[in-house]
């Protein structure tokens, strides 16, 4: 069964579509369609088996009954497994491309042919190896034992039970071409073997890199608000509290701006939501063009959010949120609506010794009202 490699790539792709979930239509349909591909493969690896059973025949090697027969027990498996697969039997079975059994069966059919037919048996044992090296790469361990004790098995009756001479034609021409097309095709189906082999461990490894690249991006998005690509209220809470606890530990200064889009919800009402989101992006991507790597900026809840700017004293957080501030002011917001314009207030504070998040956060917060007091478009120092 030259091809019987096949089918060493589906428990792999069966395991990637998710451990215990249930397989969708279109995998039910994917795993239906390889099983058909590769019961054809063993098809027509039983059909080239024949074929040099047939020039044994030719040679006088071996009865011509015996590659018509051996056709039949093949084909007759394949269609079996064909009428599992196709009614959905295998599905309801963990290993559903139902790999063991065919092992098993294959073995049992090349065993009794080496006994039928020794004259030709160095086929059918090249065949038995195959068959047992792809049995090995699927099954489990136990499953392995298993279909190992029972080649043993029938090894030992065939080799010490009777006195079958397993022969190795070579006496005339067309028999010694045909046990060298046994030799090539067999070793041609382990290079395969091998090649296939190394082909699936590399896809495997370049899924592998794609799945971790896949969490990396479900894990980054987790920490983003969505519209602004800024981090979201729990991802900037948990770099204030890191920031407060390191700034703490090396006695460090750190500040932060609580800020907030002026008349933010007349943007909403006058231009209509999908204008004001874009403000809030175009606001996103203005902070993070303006701000330093070791800089935090997050969306703190609506139109506020929260920059915080570690190493950074008072008096030049106040210096680069006034600068913010200007920039935000001189944008030419009318691109979006004409005469729009859109201006900022925040309230800066810088952490004091053996403050926590909330009266630092109490502080900036104050700050900010201060500045919306005074008529906004301000920075106010808490």
């Amino acid at each position: 069964m030259g091809t019987t490699a096949s089918p060493f790539l589906h428990p792999i792709a069966a395991e990637l579509q998710g451990a215990g979930a249930r397989p969708s239509v279109s995998s039910l349909a994917r795993r239906a369609r390889q099983r058909r591909q590769i019961q054809l493969m063993i098809a027509a690896s039983y059909l080239i088996d024949a074929l040099i059973l047939q020039v044994y025949a030719r040679a006088g090697t071996i009865p011509a009954t015996i590659a018509g027969a051996y056709a039949a027990c093949g084909l007759a498996s394949v269609a079996f497994y064909l009428v599992l697969s196709e009614t959905g039997f295998t599905e309801r079975l963990k290993d559903h491309y139902f790999v063991v059994p065919q092992v098993i069966i294959s073995m049992a059919i090349m065993l009794a042919f080496a006994y039928v037919a020794p004259q030709a048996g160095v086929l059918f044992l090249c065949e038995l190896f195959l068959v047992f090296s792809f049995g090995a790469l699927r099954a489990t361990p136990w499953q392995t034992v298993i279909v190992w004790s029972g080649l043993v098995c029938g090894l030992a009756a065939l080799f010490l039970l009777t006195d079958k001479p397993i022969a190795m034609p070579h006496d005339g021409p067309i028999e010694r071409f045909a046990t060298m097309s046994v030799f090539v095709l067999c070793i041609g189906r382990c290079m395969f073997l091998g090649i296939f082999s190394s082909t699936m461990r590399q896809s495997l490894y370049q899924r592998g890199l794609k799945l971790k690249e896949a969490y990396r991006r479900i894990e980054e998005l987790a920490e983003l608000d969505e519209l602004t690509g800024s981090l979201n209220r729990r991802s900037i809470m948990g770099a204030l509290e890191e920031e407060i606890a390191r700034a703490q530990r090396l006695n460090n200064p750190c500040s932060i701006a609580l800020i907030d889009l002026d008349w933010f919800k007349r943007i909403n009402d006058a231009y209509g939501h999908p204008i004001g989101d874009e403000v809030l992006r175009t606001f996103a991507i203005t902070v993070f063009a303006n701000i330093r790597s070791i800089d935090k900026f997050g969306r703190y809840g609506g139109e506020e959010f929260l920059l915080l700017l570690p190493d950074t004293s008072g008096q030049h957080a106040t210096q680069m949120l006034d600068r913010l501030r200007l920039i935000i002011s001189e944008l030419d917001w009318s691109a979006f609506s004409s005469g729009m314009r859109v201006t900022i207030s925040a309230g800066v504070t810088t952490l004091r010794r053996d403050e926590n998040t909330d009266t630092l956060l109490a502080r900036a917060d104050r700050a900010l009202y201060a500045s919306k007091a005074g008529g906004r478009n301000r920075i106010t120092s808490a």
